[in-house]
């Protein structure tokens, strides 16, 4: 083994046990998630190219749902084609570099959706509790720097857990009982003292995950009181039914991601974190294009549009 890019690192490459072990699994585990990969891709760039071409959806909350929907597309592209690959293989090998820019581009994408999900939560409070002001307050120039802020961060978060990973000896094994490279069982594999490691990690994800949190809950809260002072039961309906879509996708992203990394490491299961990683990183970047699609009116008027002009 030599050194890597990474200092003090000796191993070069690293070996995936992947989701399962069971050779007859493999090839139904591949045509299962090639078709959640393809649903995913089509679904939310199908998101994107319908807010671009529909003027109608050219508001504020359809950019927010735009770049949710890029980021999911980036989280599911940066696990799943390397997933099934591995499914096709008898040794499911990635380079340390390759680790390192899978993680990357992992921590990126899925930053950006924890942010992205606290701005869209703050546009609902706005639009709801504050509608006269909601031109004034979402102008198309704090929209875009919300978003740029949300990616700068993102970009920060992956570098430190980068540096935090990789600038770890791996003196063998090289072997990562999962099937992408994620922070956790990295850390198990290092020869050296991870305490510190996993504290900054644990810091950082918890001032991500609970400052977004708070955001929402806070947000929800003043939406669910402005709500609740309405008279008309249709207004009421249509309120609510704008924020339903986006409290379920909240709900399942950060469920999940509570669960994976902010709890004690002596409670760590890898086959269980297997499953639940599974869901938010193949899983959920499917479903939220179809939550969004098929609860919301205007994205499915904008959508027979396009398809009637396209026949």
């Amino acid at each position: 083994m030599e050194k890597s890019l990474f200092n003090h690192s000796r191993v070069t490459q690293f070996i995936f046990l992947g989701i399962t072990s069971k050779p007859e699994l493999k090839l139904p585990l591949f045509i299962l998630f090639l078709i959640v990969y393809i649903i995913t891709v089509v679904a939310n760039l199908g998101i994107i190219f319908i807010i671009r071409f529909d003027a109608r959806l050219h508001t504020p909350m359809y950019f927010f749902l735009s770049n949710l929907a890029f980021a999911d597309t980036g989280y599911s592209s940066a696990i799943t084609p390397k997933m099934l690959v591995d499914f096709l293989m008898e040794k499911k090998i990635i380079g340390i570099f390759g680790c390192a820019v899978q993680m990357f581009f992992c921590v990126l994408c899925g930053s950006s959706e924890c942010l992205l999900l606290a701005v869209m939560a703050f546009d609902r409070y706005v639009a709801i509790c504050s509608p006269l002001n909601y031109s004034i307050i979402m102008s198309e120039k704090w929209c875009v720097w919300l978003v740029a802020v949300s990616y700068v961060l993102s970009i920060c978060y992956s570098v430190l857990y980068i540096v935090c990973v990789f600038s770890l000896p791996f003196c063998g094994p090289n072997v990562i009982n999962h099937f992408y490279c994620d922070i956790p069982p990295l850390l198990k594999l290092s020869c050296s003292d991870t305490h510190i490691n996993q504290i900054v990690i644990f810091v950082q994800v918890s001032i991500n995950c609970v400052s977004t949190t708070l955001i929402v809950l806070i947000s929800y809260a003043c939406i669910l009181s402005t709500i609740l002072k309405i008279r008309s039961t249709s207004s009421k309906s249509k309120a609510f039914s704008t924020c339903s879509s986006h409290l379920i996708v909240v709900s399942l992203f950060y469920g999940t991601i509570f669960f994976m990394y902010l709890r004690p490491s002596s409670t760590y299961a890898l086959e269980e974190d297997k499953v639940a990683s599974l869901f938010y990183t193949v899983v959920i970047p499917m479903l939220n294009p179809l939550i969004y699609s098929l609860r919301n009116k205007d994205m499915k008027e904008a959508f027979q549009k396009i398809l009637g002009k396209s026949l």
